[in-house]
């Protein structure tokens, strides 16, 4: 099965300025990206900036495929915002700055970071919290076709974030789905699922019909395939096996120039 494979200029690229990171992804051959936040911390940056992010992806001539939800200081630590009860006004602001940029650029696919647990908190309440905005966000999105997507995070790296593994993010989708929110789907990221001891052909067909999109990364270091120890002909078999034929983002970490990472994709 032909690969449709999608670069991340958040991960990728990033010797380069945020706008010019497009250009750069098209020069490699890519005719599709996706991005984080662009924005870190801000979930309402100026038209301006908005603007400018949106003109840099028009005039590179390429697709934004994937953008995530706002995240908060995913500098400073954040990974989501959803399931903090205090962060309700971030979300929204940031919400509305996403679905602006999809009007203008067509993009369909969303990922929404779950949020960390908090000292002090409920989490049952935060749950139920994460709940709401996702159903919320996903209604949004659905108005003009758009998916949510939600993925584990590798633990030790991302603070007391409640899903590691296939089944966490199960659950979630079972909750979401329970109040009428039927785009909500499951973002397999093997080095996520790796890192965490996650049977990778496991998950894949245990969750084949939640599977809504793909990112690589080898585990462990999280380069790029070839770097660790996953076994890619193999997660690339079962993908295809499992019928799946959606995009794969490659969003590993670069071991030189990025323009130099992508000659695996050929070979």
């Amino acid at each position: 099965m032909t690969r449709r494979f999608v670069v991340n200029c958040s991960i990728l690229f990033t010797e380069l300025p945020l706008l010019e990171r497009p250009a750069a992804a098209r020069a490699a051959g890519f005719e599709e990206v996706e991005f984080w936040w662009p924005w870190n911390g801000e979930p309402a940056p100026a038209d301006a900036d908005v603007g400018a992010f949106c003109a840099a992806i028009e005039d590179a001539g390429v697709r934004l495929a994937a953008l995530n939800l706002y995240a908060g200081d995913m500098a400073a630590g954040d990974r989501g915002v959803l399931s903090d009860p205090s962060r309700g006004e971030e979300f929204h602001r940031g919400l509305d700055v996403l679905v602006r940029i999809a009007g203008r650029l067509g993009t369909r696919s969303f990922n929404a970071l779950y949020g960390q647990r908090l000292d002090g908190a409920d989490p049952a309440d935060q749950d139920r919290v994460a709940a709401e905005r996702l159903v919320h966000a996903a209604g949004r999105v659905a108005e003009f076709g758009g998916t949510l997507l939600v993925e584990p995070l590798a633990r030790g790296l991302n603070g007391a974030y409640p899903l590691e593994t296939a089944a966490d993010v199960a659950e979630v989708l079972g909750r979401v789905r329970a109040r009428g929110a039927r785009n909500v789907r499951f973002l397999y990221d093997t080095f996520h699922l790796a890192a965490n001891g996650d049977d990778l052909e496991r998950a894949a067909r245990d969750h084949a019909a939640d599977i809504g999109h793909v990112q690589i990364a080898d585990a462990p270091g999280r380069g790029r395939p070839g770097t660790g120890a996953i076994d890619f002909d193999r997660v690339f078999a079962v993908l295809d096996e499992i019928g799946y034929g959606g995009r794969i983002s490659l969003e590993y970490v670069p071991q030189g120039p990025s323009s130099e990472e992508f000659a695996w994709t050929t070979s």
